[in-house]
Order: structure tokens, then C-alpha cells, then sequence
């Protein structure tokens, strides 16, 4: 055999391959998404804030544009609201009392936020239902404080919210790395019997979720680890239509500047996901510090296919929810 015709016989099986992994991956050769897009309101209505040089650490409160509602996130009211405006899904924060409550509250720390001090974990349910939630918000530099007075014994427990909410579904974040709070996590649900007629979606740092994956095989459950891990494989071997087990039994990221690394993207993609178990999230990579953020305005939400069905991040759930149902 000479040395052309090996050439011609390699090309031909690349071109072959390469043919292979095109009809694999052909997204128009899958199904098209039934259903519409699930929106996860992140922290209900809240007041939203200008993230530009923002700190890990800094607080949030003291950057709030001005207001155009009275919500505070992490609140019933809140919750109410993002419902009524079209949420499927309502994301809140959650931290360990001394007393052997969740508390529903986003910070780490009361001092942003509250006329409070301290860590909140190491407080007591009691003491945190006397804190006023909105004390510390301003949009003015400090000249007035709009919510002061009004956030006074807002400060929800777990069990108030899901009892509140019976039929709705949250994703809940563990706001720690720290295993054993999976563990109370999953008594306190088991105690109350919250949760007993829907999946668990949580998502926190890397050694809880590991724990929850153990307690709660069946639950969606992800950390920034394991979104991270299920991106790059799916990005290295996603072509051969495997999805990798990192992506299973989770909510699966989808930054709306991956689309050409998402093997199969749109329909064949989510034909993947769904059948891992998992749901399909997008959202919108701003870039640089600012990294993965929701969705806050309609013309975000053009880079996603007419009949996309997954999850969809959403900042500014008053705005993003009505605008979809119209367009609907």
C-alpha cells in the first residue's frame, strides 16, 4: 500500500470521526425541550447593590441602589413576592442557631445587615428575632436608612418557611464547609417533616455537600467544587456523549459564554443533564471579578434558545418574571 493511499485512508477516517462525533452531538437531532424555563429567584426581592470592586467581604447593604420595593431578602414577604412574580424556585441562606434552629438569613456576620453583633451562628434563635433585618441598609452613603424599623423580628426560622411555603420548592445553601451541618440539616428535616414530598436541592461548600451526597443519595445537591469538576470533564469528554459523575443528581452550570464547549448545546445538552438526573442552570458570566452573576435584565436572556426549558438564575425575579410571562 503506498504512502498516498495510506494518507487518503487516514483522512477518510478522521473525516468519518469527526463526522461520528458531529451526529452525536447534533443538538437538532434531540428532542426539543418540553416546558418552560424554571426560575430560581435568588433570595427572593431583594434589594439589589452595586457590585462593581465588591470585596468578599464587604457589605452589601451599605451599596444598595435606591429602592424600588420594600423587600428584604431571606423574608416571607420576600418569598411571597418572588413567587407571585413567577418563581419556581426561591434560593435562601441558611446558618445553625445555638439553639437548634436554621435561621434563614444571607450574612455570616450580623453587622451589615442588623442593629446586631457578632457571628450569627453563635446566637440564639431568640436573640435573632429581636434584630431589626433592615438596620443597616443605605443608598445614600449613610445620609438615610429606609428600612430601619422594619425588618424587626423578620428573621425566619427553616421550619417557618418551609411550613409557610408547603408546595414550593427552595434551593437551600449551607452557608459553611463544615460536614456535620448536613447531618443536622438532615435531622432537623427529619424532625420536622419538612420536605417529605420533594427532592432536597441544596448546594454550600464542598465537605457538607459531600455528607448530604451520603445522607440523601437522591437529593440535587452541588458545591462550587462539583460544578466546577462536572464543567471541565463534560468540556474533555461530554463529545462521546458521557456524562461525567460529577453532573449527576445536581444543578449543572451553563455560563452563557460556554455555549461552545457544551457538547450538544442546546437540546441535545439538556437531553444529557435530565437524564443524569440533574438540572440545567444558566447563567451569566460577566467576566473578570465579577464571575458568575444572575440575571437582572431581559436582554440577558438572549443568548438562550426560544424553547429552553432548564433553570435560569435570576437576580431581579420582579422584572425577569413578568417580562417572561409576556414573551410567553
Amino acid at each position: 500500500m503506498g504512502r498516498g493511499t495510506i494518507i487518503k485512508i487516514g483522512v477518510l477516517t478522521s473525516l468519518l470521526g469527526f463526522g461520528a462525533i458531529y451526529l452525536l452531538n447534533a443538538s437538532w437531532l434531540a428532542p426539543a425541550p418540553q416546558g418552560d424555563p424554571i426560575l430560581i429567584s435568588h433570595r427572593g426581592v431583594y434589594q439589589t447593590y452595586n457590585r462593581d470592586n465588591l470585596g468578599r467581604d464587604d457589605c452589601t447593604a451599605i451599596r444598595i441602589f435606591r429602592p424600588e420595593h420594600s423587600y428584604l431578602e431571606n423574608t416571607i414577604p420576600s418569598m411571597e413576592a418572588a413567587f407571585a412574580h413567577g418563581a419556581d424556585i426561591v434560593e435562601l441562606d441558611i446558618h445553625p442557631t445555638t439553639d437548634g434552629e436554621f435561621a434563614v438569613f444571607h450574612d455570616w456576620t450580623l453587622d451589615c445587615r442588623t442593629d446586631g453583633k457578632g457571628v450569627t451562628r453563635e446566637h440564639s434563635l431568640a436573640d435573632l428575632k429581636k434584630l431589626d433585618i433592615g438596620y443597616g441598609y443605605t443608598f445614600d452613603g449613610g445620609v438615610t436608612f429606609p428600612f430601619r424599623g422594619q425588618g424587626i423580628g423578620q428573621l425566619p426560622t427553616l421550619k417557618e418557611i418551609l411550613q409557610h411555603f408547603p408546595n414550593r420548592q427552595f434551593l437551600i445553601n449551607i452557608k459553611s464547609n463544615d460536614p456535620t451541618e448536613a447531618d443536622r440539616l438532615d435531622a432537623y428535616l427529619r424532625q420536622h417533616q419538612l420536605l417529605t414530598d420533594s427532592r432536597l436541592m441544596v448546594y454550600g461548600g464542598t465537605r457538607p455537600i459531600e455528607r448530604i451526597r451520603e445522607l440523601r443519595p437522591g437529593a440535587l445537591a452541588f458545591s462550587k467544587a462539583s460544578a466546577k469538576k462536572c464543567a471541565l470533564q463534560y468540556v474533555l469528554i461530554g463529545w462521546s456523549g458521557y456524562m461525567p459523575d460529577a453532573c449527576h443528581n445536581s444543578i449543572v452550570v451553563a455560563p452563557n459564554t460556554w455555549q461552545w464547549a457544551l457538547w450538544g448545546w442546546p437540546n441535545r445538552y439538556s437531553a444529557r443533564v435530565a437524564q443524569a438526573g440533574s438540572l440545567v442552570m444558566a447563567v451569566n458570566h460577566k467576566g473578570g471579578k465579577k464571575g458568575l452573576a444572575g440575571i437582572y435584565k431581559p436582554e440577558e436572556l438572549n443568548y438562550l434558545p426560544q424553547d429552553y426549558s432548564g433553570a435560569i438564575w435570576i437576580e431581579k425575579i420582579e422584572v425577569i418574571g413578568p417580562h417572561l410571562r409576556v414573551a410567553q
